[in-house]
């Protein structure tokens, strides 16, 4: 049985109901739950989409869940490497700074 996500319930709940029921049985149950595209793609996607708006707030957990996907410190290298000629120096340096503490947890734990 999959479990079920409550994450937008939890934070957003009780002061945006509608918003956090469309993050967690839309976003997180449906279009994640897809099969169409594999759950590696869609990290990429993701984590492209992220970066480039600059929107580091969610970067922590989307590599984590990309980790999670089975993509490993050199893919999100390279993705984030590629992305800087096309959305800028300065949000491919953000994205590493995160990147690089999240794929380095590992490797401590």
């Amino acid at each position: 049985m999959k479990e079920k996500i409550t994450a937008g319930r939890d934070q957003l709940g009780d002061f945006a109901p509608d918003f956090a029921r469309y993050n967690d049985d839309v976003l997180f149950g449906e279009i994640w739950e897809s099969d169409v595209l594999s759950d590696q793609t869609k990290s990429m996607i993701t984590l492209s989409a992220l970066i480039t708006k600059g929107a580091t707030e969610q970067l922590p957990f989307h590599l984590k869940k990309a980790k999670a996907n089975g993509i490993n410190a050199e893919a999100i290298s390279a993705l984030i490497t590629h992305l800087a000629f096309y959305v800028g120096w300065p949000n491919a340096w953000s994205a590493f700074n995160i990147a690089k503490r999240i794929y380095q947890e590992e490797k401590n734990d």
